[in-house]
Parts: C-alpha cells; sequence; structure tokens
C-alpha cells in the first residue's frame, strides 16, 4: 500500500534532490580541477671540470629562480650528453653552454638558429623551437639587401631577437690559453690554437729546441719508464713523440679522440680538428673570403654560382671532382638521399647548406651551384660547408641500426657514425686514437698548401692562399692529449710536456700560467658566446614575456666581474663580437642590459621587484611564496 506524499513534502524531496545534484556538479566540477603546483624548471649544463664557467652562469640563474619560488633541478651532464639533449632530442627546459663559432660570424649565421623552417631538425637550426613570422621576415631579408639596408635590417633582427629572448646572451669570454713558444711560435690574440687558421698560422722555431723537460738526447724521459701520464699531465713519452716536428697539445674535452665526423652536432664543439681534415671551397680569413679547395668562384647570372677546383686528392688517393661537391650539397640537404621515408638533413651546417637549391656537374673541375636572390656574403657562407668524399658518404644513407636492428625514428648512420678512419682531403690526415686518451694526426704532404708547382703545371697548386698559409702546417703530426683539469692541463704545458691549451680555460687557471717561467697567456676575443636556452616548445617557456623575466634574473655583470674574473665582455646582442654591426638600442653600456636589466638591488637580487614582474603577467604565489605554475 502506497501512501500518498503530501505537497509539501514533495516540495521538499525536490528541493534535496536539486540541492544534492547542484552539490554534486561542483564536487566535480572542483574534483575536475588540479591544484596548482610549484613551478619547476630543470637547468641542463656540463660539470665543473668540463666547463667552469657555464657551470657559474647555471648556478646564478639557479639561486635567482630559487629565490622567486621556482622549483630549480640543476642537471649536470657530459657535453655529448647535454647536445644531444638539447640538439637532437630537444628535450629540456632551459641549458647553459656555448656557442660553436670562436670568429665574428656574419649575421647569417642567424638564420640557422633561429629561423621557423628549421623548427623540427635537429642540430644547430632553431634548438629553442621559435616561429615567429617577423624574425622570419628579417632572416629572409637580410639575405638578400646589401649595404646600409642590410646594416638596417640586421639591427631590427638583433632587437626582435633580443625582445623575443629564445636565448639569452650572457658573455662573450675571451679565449685563455697557455702556450710555451721553445717550439713553435705564433700564438696571438689574432691567431688562436682553436681555429684552424690559427694552428695553419704557426711556424716552427728556428733552431727546434726545447731547454724544459728534455732528455740530454733532445727526447724526453719518464721516471715510471711505461711512457703514460701518471699525473694527470701529459705523458713525457707521449709529448716528445720521438719527434721534434710533433705539434703537442691538450685539453679536457675528449670527444675528438672518439668522433671524426664533421656533421655530428653533439660530439663538434669548434669544429677545429675536423676543419683540419676537410677543406671547404672557401674560408673565412679575417674579414675577408679566400679560396681555399675552390680555385675560384664566379656568379654567372644573379642564381647561379660557377665553381672551378684545384687539382686535390682525397686522403684515400682518390681524386677530388665536381661530383663530391655537388654530392655534398645533396647529402646536407638529406643524408639519406631518399632511402628513408622523410629527409634527413646534416645536424651541422644546414644554415648554409640551405641557400643552394640545385647543384650540377660541368666536368670533373667545375660545379654550378644555384643559390637564388642572396647577396655576395651570404653566397659566400654557401661555400663554406665541408666537402665529403661520395665514394665514402654515399655508403651510409641508410637508417642507422643498432646490432642490426633499425631504430624507430628515422636517421641515417650518416648521422650517427663515429666516422672512423675519416677520408678527408685537408691538411691533416688522421692517424690512430685512443679513446678518451689521446689522438694523432700528420700533415697530408699531398695537400695544395704544400705541393710545389711542377713543370707541368701552368698555374701555382696555391694560387689566391694567403701566403701565411703556403707550405702550411709548420708541424709534422699533431697529438691532442686529453687531461682532466684546467691545473694538469697549464702545468703541462709549463712543465715542457705539451706547446699550449686548447680548451677553455677556467680564469682560476691564469694565476698558475703567470707563475711559470716557461708559459704565457695568450687571451682572445671569441665569439663563442655563453648563453642561456630556452625551450620555447614548453610552457611557460613558451611565452616571451616569461622569458623575459628569466632573463632579467640573470646578473651578467657579476658574472663577468666573479665567474669569467674579468675574462669576458657582457653582452645582449649574438653579434656583439662584431660591435659595429649592433646597433644603439641593444649595445651594451655600462653595467646594464640595455633590454632586460637586471632585478638589482644595489648589487643583489630585488627580489619583489622580480616576483612583481611575474604578477604582472598572470602568475600567482601561495602562501611560502612559491610561484604556481599554470598548466605545466
Amino acid at each position: 500500500m502506497t501512501r500518498p506524499i503530501s505537497r509539501r513534502a514533495a516540495l521538499a524531496g525536490l528541493g534535496l534532490a536539486a540541492a544534492s545534484a547542484g552539490c554534486l556538479g561542483r564536487t566535480e566540477n572542483i574534483a575536475g580541477r588540479d591544484p596548482p603546483s610549484q613551478l619547476t624548471l630543470e637547468i641542463n649544463t656540463t660539470p665543473a671540470d668540463a666547463d667552469p664557467n657555464g657551470i657559474r652562469i647555471a648556478r646564478q640563474l639557479e639561486e635567482h629562480l630559487t629565490a622567486v619560488g621556482v622549483d630549480v633541478r640543476l642537471n649536470t651532464v657530459g657535453q655529448t650528453d647535454l647536445w644531444r639533449k638539447v640538439l637532437i632530442n630537444q628535450n629540456f627546459d632551459l641549458y647553459v653552454g656555448q656557442f660553436v663559432e670562436t670568429e665574428p660570424f656574419d649575421a647569417d649565421a642567424l638564420y640557422g638558429l633561429t629561423h621557423s623552417k628549421f623548427v623540427a631538425e635537429s642540430g644547430w637550426q632553431n634548438p629553442y623551437g621559435l616561429t615567429e613570422i617577423a624574425v622570419d621576415d628579417a632572416l629572409e631579408r637580410q639575405r638578400r639587401v646589401s649595404g646600409d639596408d642590410r646594416t638596417d635590417v640586421v639591427g631590427s633582427l638583433q632587437e626582435t631577437l633580443c625582445e623575443l629572448q629564445p636565448f639569452s646572451v650572457v658573455a662573450f669570454p675571451d679565449a685563455l690559453t697557455a702556450v710555451r713558444e721553445h717550439r713553435f711560435e705564433g700564438w696571438t690574440e689574432d691567431s688562436r690554437p682553436l681555429s684552424v687558421t690559427g694552428l695553419l698560422e704557426l711556424d716552427a722555431v728556428a733552431d727546434g729546441s726545447d731547454d724544459g723537460g728534455s732528455g740530454s738526447d733532445g727526447s724526453e724521459t719518464n721516471d715510471s719508464g711505461t711512457g703514460g701520464s701518471t699525473d694527470g699531465n701529459a705523458s713525457t713519452e707521449d709529448a716528445a713523440g720521438g719527434d721534434d716536428g710533433t705539434l703537442r697539445l691538450v685539453t679536457t674535452d675528449d670527444r675528438i679522440t672518439e668522433n671524426w665526423n664533421p656533421i655530428a652536432a653533439e660530439y663538434r664543439k669548434y669544429g677545429t680538428f675536423t676543419g683540419l681534415l676537410y677543406d671547404p671551397l672557401v674560408r673565412a680569413d679575417g674579414d675577408a673570403v679566400v679560396p681555399w679547395l675552390a680555385a675560384d668562384w664566379e656568379r654567372v647570372d644573379d642564381d647561379v654560382l660557377e665553381v672551378s677546383l684545384r687539382d686535390a686528392r682525397w686522403h684515400d688517393g682518390e681524386p677530388v671532382t665536381a661530383t663530391d661537391v655537388a654530392f655534398t650539397y645533396r647529402f646536407l640537404r638529406d643524408t639519406s638521399l631518399g632511402s628513408v621515408e622523410t629527409s634527413v638533413p646534416t645536424p651541422r651546417f644546414r644554415g648554409r647548406s640551405s641557400l643552394v637549391d640545385d647543384e650540377r656537374v660541368l666536368d670533373e673541375s667545375t660545379v654550378r651551384l644555384t643559390v637564388p636572390d642572396v647577396n655576395e656574403t651570404v653566397a659566400a657562407r654557401a661555400l663554406q660547408v665541408p666537402i665529403l668524399p661520395k665514394h665514402v658518404w654515399s655508403e651510409r644513407t641508410g637508417a642507422a641500426t643498432i646490432a642490426g636492428f633499425e631504430l624507430d625514428f628515422e636517421t641515417t648512420e650518416a648521422v650517427v657514425s663515429n666516422n672512423p678512419d675519416p677520408v678527408g682531403s685537408g691538411p691533416l690526415r688522421f692517424v690512430e686514437a685512443e679513446s678518451g686518451e689521446s689522438v694523432v694526426f700528420e700533415r697530408n704532404p699531398d695537400h695544395f698548401l704544400v705541393r710545389p708547382a711542377d713543370s707541368e703545371e701552368t698555374t701555382d697548386p696555391r694560387a689566391g692562399v694567403p701566403s701565411r698559409y703556403r707550405g702550411k702546417p709548420a708541424f709534422d703530426r699533431l697529438r691532442i692529449e686529453v687531461l682532466p683539469s684546467d691545473i694538469s692541463a697549464v702545468e703541462s704545458v709549463s712543465d715542457g710536456l705539451a706547446d699550449a691549451t686548447v680548451s677553455n680555460l677556467g680564469p682560476a687557471s691564469v694565476p698558475l700560467i703567470g707563475r711559470s717561467a716557461d708559459a704565457r697567456l695568450v687571451s682572445g676575443r671569441s665569439a663563442a658566446f655563453y648563453h642561456v636556452g630556452y625551450n620555447v616548445r614548453r610552457s611557460p617557456l613558451s611565452n616571451p614575456r616569461f622569458r623575459s623575466v628569466v632573463a632579467r634574473l640573470i646578473d651578467k655583470s657579476a658574472l663577468v666581474d666573479d665567474a669569467f674574473d674579468g675574462y669576458a665582455r657582457a653582452a645582449a646582442s649574438p653579434l656583439a663580437a662584431s660591435p659595429n654591426a649592433v646597433p644603439d638600442s641593444v649595445a651594451w653600456d655600462g653595467d646594464t642590459d640595455p633590454v632586460h636589466p637586471f632585478f638589482d638591488d644595489e648589487g643583489s637580487l630585488d627580489v619583489e621587484a622580480a616576483k612583481a614582474a611575474l604578477r604582472d603577467i598572470g602568475y600567482r604565489f601561495d602562501d611560502e611564496g612559491r610561484l604556481l605554475s599554470r598548466g605545466q
């Protein structure tokens, strides 16, 4: 039997149901919302032994980000792993590192570094993931115009990049090198061992004698009698090399003992030694461009360059031909040459090789390159890529495999190969290497720099090459030994076991050099600027206003004074090594960044000002001062 429900009870029941439904919906809405959490960012860089400057920049940024409430993870990895993470896998939030060009570079280098057409490629091609039409337009236009018009465009481009901050330029360090001038001379600020031309400009000391660390018979001895390094310094047997014509260099970077692939971005620093193994068609020589593997080049119409080659041979004896040149440009566009579904561009040199649309072999020593609608300066950059032998690299175009298993992503053997027994055409040939220990190169007696003209040749094989490079290199062999620290590297030079250091010396090494009677400090300005790179594919780094706040947390002046001990220059623009290319609006003046000034409170971080800037762009903090994530 049912009992009638009164109207009052029915209304009450409806009210309860309605209230319950509203509560349920509200509960669901609350439950469906993730509570805000503290913003977390990871800074990647190399450890202090590998790069004392980079870790100091990273630690300052870590300290300042933490002060404004960010949960910071400082991740130190080896140099190869850092570049693999940043350049190849693009799996990072922020990183601290150094750009790879030591000499002042043309503004067109920014094309590869920031153009959105490279956003899907690996390597030093837009590793930040920037996609900005204004940047693309300026990058394209600076390639077409010349003179004052180009100066204006490049100035505008720098202003836009400084405003957007896909990376924050921190400082241009001085290249600090310890040298010993008893056996080779020519170590000057303008001729550093960090560069190809610096090594080629060295001259042997006339008497070839070295009064430090040598035995009575001119060879150096080792107390252990084993010839190996026992104290972290260069080994005495290795240093002597049994040959007074051996140039002995020491470094803390072991990558050159493991990999000689000129297109492997993660293994190359400045490319100095692979630059001696592989010749480009032309080479930058200060402000000039000089013929190198190319005997000559000319523009036959607005879009076409015709290049004629010198008589040259690969290190295995095969002739260098126009077919090799044409192959190189096709290969740099797609290292698979169509053998995998999607093209696999080279991780290096894409900014330059992308200038060439087509190539045509006219005869064995002449090739035509289609380089449309660019000025002469940019066209010359297209000719500065390493020329590769077709008969070697065409065998590496297949999909990369590990132990016979094809990888589940598209890459090629060419990209991942260590390039054992490299076959180039350059002035040095590979001899041998012991991974992590040392590598030896020898002079290429067939190179055009050292080959005199014979009676049947109508032209000088070195025509057009500046006289200071003729007959070079001045050494018969080049030995590079890996040491564990800057200190041991400097001590090896001081003790006569090495002729020079070639890795980045930290300023702490300078007093040690000063205490040595036989070592001298060579300090030259470098274009290899330190910077903080942001992965703009990821929130909150995708927000240029957030990047602007992070940039203002970097106290560049303090880093130059404290971390670099004055051996660096703070800067805002990546072109600051060429001051004439930098407009006043982004030129460093005094102690303050002209675009993103440090939140300065009488020499310390103004935490409240930084937090206020974050609040202004919509961020909030919890009761404990932690910066809350917005959808991270």
